[in-house]
């Protein structure tokens, strides 16, 4: 990794990440956005009212957290909209407390992207790493063949990696909080199939996930999650049925064997 070189572009990027007891991992998120070659960073995390470590290890981070608060909040997505509410950057992304940047220059090469005013918003890759080895990798995420249509067939571009313009959020509204896991895939339809953002895939690694969360996180949560694929779908003009849904699990499987 080359050493740190300061970059300004006439624009401020918003990052948020929201967490609850992520004392094991968060050191990690903050240290990845700190080691970040782009200057103008406006990190805000929201807290829900963690009983471990974490709100010591935010404290303890100086600077490089621009603003913070722990809270009790009524789940992910709610968190979520209270950091896009502190949020002032022209630019905003969302990096979880379990996930870090591949290198120091994500941030920069997001705003090398925007600088194109005709960009609304960009995404790129990620990969997955097994939580006990974070060199070992075990799916990679790419977005290179994704467009819009592929919503009805349960796909979206990896929200970890999706930047947009504040703006937006303003006017296309916020997350939902009556989804309990896929507010990202009903908020990333909105943007990008029924607002039809222009975008910008970036063919690179931006983000590298510890493999877990809710998403993925047993039987019950998988049904829960393609019941709110269908509805966001439906919600949003799309046509789509369970087939189509489901039948995205034989493209992930090739993703993990290749």
């Amino acid at each position: 990794m080359r050493e740190p070189v300061f970059i300004d572009w006439l624009m401020k990027i918003s990052l948020i990440t929201v967490c609850y007891n992520s004392a094991s991992t968060i050191s990690h998120t903050i240290q990845s956005v700190q080691s970040q070659d782009f200057r103008d960073i406006e990190y805000i995390i929201v807290d829900g009212n963690s009983t471990d470590d974490t709100v010591k290890i935010i404290r303890s981070a100086g600077k490089i957290v621009s603003k913070w608060i722990s809270e009790p909040d009524t789940g992910i997505y709610d968190a979520m909209n209270k950091g896009l509410k502190l949020a002032t950057g022209e630019v905003v992304g969302i990096i979880n407390s379990d996930d870090f940047y591949f290198d120091n220059q994500t941030i920069s090469s997001v705003a090398n992207a925007f600088k194109d005013e005709r960009v609304d918003a960009v995404f790129g890759d990620l990969i997955v790493v097994d939580p006990t080895n974070l060199k070992k990798v075990v799916r990679t995420y790419s977005s290179k063949k994704w467009y819009p249509d592929k919503f009805a067939r349960g796909f979206m571009p990896a929200h970890p990696t999706f930047f947009v313009r504040r703006k937006y959020y303003e006017q296309f509204g916020l997350f939902k909080t009556d989804y309990k896991i896929a507010a990202d895939y009903e908020m990333l339809i909105r943007m990008l199939y029924v607002n039809k953002l222009k975008y910008r895939y970036l063919p690179m690694t931006m983000v590298v996930m510890r493999k877990g969360g809710v998403s993925s996180s047993g039987l019950k949560s998988n049904l829960i999650l393609n019941q709110e694929i269908l509805r966001a779908c439906k919600e949003n003009g799309i046509s789509t049925n369970y087939f189509l849904i489901y039948s995205k699990y034989i493209f992930k499987l090739f993703e993990l064997l290749t």
